[in-house]
């Protein structure tokens, strides 16, 4: 049932599926709610995001060398500290990654309004139409899908640099004066909030398994993704705050809440007439590039745990003539429509962006597992630097920044993980007896194993 996956995806593949799946709603929609939490100072929290997102890009950019399957987070939580957590963490990546695509595609539709005529009512169904166009995409093939990642991430930060060229010369520097938080949170906590933003970088790793010369492309297109994106973001953000009036930042939304089309906002300013329809176009572009990206990337989760038996084998399966986990994209796609048609996802989003911190901090302490354990299949040709103090970092950042989400935030991603307990008790527990490098530190290593193939 199941099978080998094509290895076809390059340098420049690696670099805009990781680049799409960051410009988003990171870009588009956040930087309005980020002012409204800490003022002016919001362009420091996308920074701080982005530095404490750093330590576990690094280390994910090390174990993907080491182990490049499909499932990227999952197999590194898992082999790291055992099928129970393995669990946890897949099925709330899983989850989390859904849950950010099916944003994605609902959120689009501020933006889509501002440059069709069309009935809101028709937003969902449209978002239903394009939902289920990118599952088709993903089951014909990865390198289809990726080839449409490189066209649209090219044309969207095409169109960046120039509204940060030319927004450059139109903003008004009093509009940082003074700089510092002048909203109703903090910079840490604006961080906490716009920390999503950045979550994409490591989505590479879920399909390390198709990546040509994985020990030499994942680490490079990760890190120069990340590198970019944290420029972009800090630019576009300045710029954002320069041209828009405070009050249309705040209360420019729906029910006079913050804007949901913030670079929209003053784009009349940089392109003319045409600039609103140009940015709103391009909006739709980056939004459905991140759900496509969340797809792509989601699908690998429930095939990694099926093949180690977490989940049923059926889920393993993989198209004789696309070379695509077809029935995992399926199982995924199934969940991305319904949040789509029947869940608030806007605020599910909220929720699972509590879940990703947590799974990005499990990450820095799965990379000291297999560095102090010593286990032999642990062999990266990529050695990811400061270690321990980098994942020490990571580790406390991530904590700190967990702890500004709120109780609901909290409580949704403590849910997720019963959720994922429950599964392996229930399903896991009795179909595999694999332990984590992380037993072998208390003298087990009988256990461990590199892969759940057969």
């Amino acid at each position: 049932m199941g099978g080998d996956l094509e290895r076809d995806l390059g340098f420049v593949a690696v670099l805009t599926i990781s680049m799409g799946a960051m410009i988003g709603s990171g870009v588009f929609v956040l930087p309005a709610l980020g002012y409204k939490i800490a003022g002016n100072a919001v362009v420091v929290a996308y920074v701080l995001a982005g530095l404490v997102v750093l330590p576990a890009a690094l280390s994910k950019a090390e174990m993907a060398t080491a182990m490049p399957e499909s499932g990227g987070t999952y197999i590194f939580i898992d082999r790291a500290m055992g099928p129970l957590v393995g669990t946890v963490a897949g099925i709330g990546a899983w989850f989390s990654l859904v849950f950010k695509s099916s944003f994605a595609l609902v959120g689009l539709g501020a933006y889509l309004l501002l440059f069709v005529e069309i009935p809101a009512t028709l937003v969902k169904p449209i978002a239903l139409a394009l939902g289920t166009a990118i599952v088709v995409l993903n089951v014909v093939g990865t390198k289809q899908s990726s080839q449409l990642q490189s066209v649209i991430v090219t044309a969207v930060v095409a169109t960046l640099v120039g509204y940060v060229v030319n927004g450059s010369f139109l903003v008004e520097a009093a509009r940082y004066r003074p700089f510092d938080v002048t909203g109703d949170g903090g910079v840490v906590t604006a961080a906490a909030f716009v920390f999503v933003s950045y979550a994409g970088v490591t989505k590479i790793a879920s399909i390390a398994e198709e990546v040509e010369n994985p020990g030499k492309n994942i680490p490079r297109g990760m890190l120069a993704s990340m590198g970019i994106m944290m420029i972009v973001y800090t630019f576009v953000v300045a710029v954002v705050i320069g041209l828009n009036d405070p009050d249309t930042l705040i209360h420019g939304g729906p029910d006079g809440g913050p804007s949901l089309t913030p670079m929209a906002d003053g784009a009349a300013a940089l392109f003319g007439g045409v600039g609103v329809t140009v940015i709103s176009l391009m909006a739709v572009l980056a939004l459905t590039s991140m759900a496509n990206a969340g797809v792509l990337a989601s699908s690998r989760f429930p095939l990694a745990m099926a093949r180690d038996s977490l989940l049923p084998r059926r889920l393993t399966h993989v198209d004789r003539r696309f070379k695509t986990p077809s029935t995992a994209i399926a199982f995924t796609g199934a969940l991305l429509l319904v949040l789509i048609a029947f869940v608030p996802v806007v605020d599910l989003a909220k929720l699972a962006s509590a879940f990703q911190i947590l799974v990005f901090s499990l990450v820095n302490l799965a990379l000291v597992a297999f560095r102090e354990s010593d286990v032999p299949f642990y062999e990266p040709t990529f050695r990811a630097p400061g270690y321990p103090y980098v994942q020490i970092v990571g580790l406390v950042g991530g904590l700190v920044l967990l702890g500004q989400m709120g109780t609901i935030p909290l409580l949704g991603a403590a849910g997720i993980a019963m959720g994922g307990v429950v599964l392996y008790l229930a399903y896991g527990r009795s179909r595999t007896e694999r332990r984590g490098a992380l037993a072998t530190l208390f003298g087990d290593d009988g256990a461990v194993q590199p892969t759940g193939r057969e």
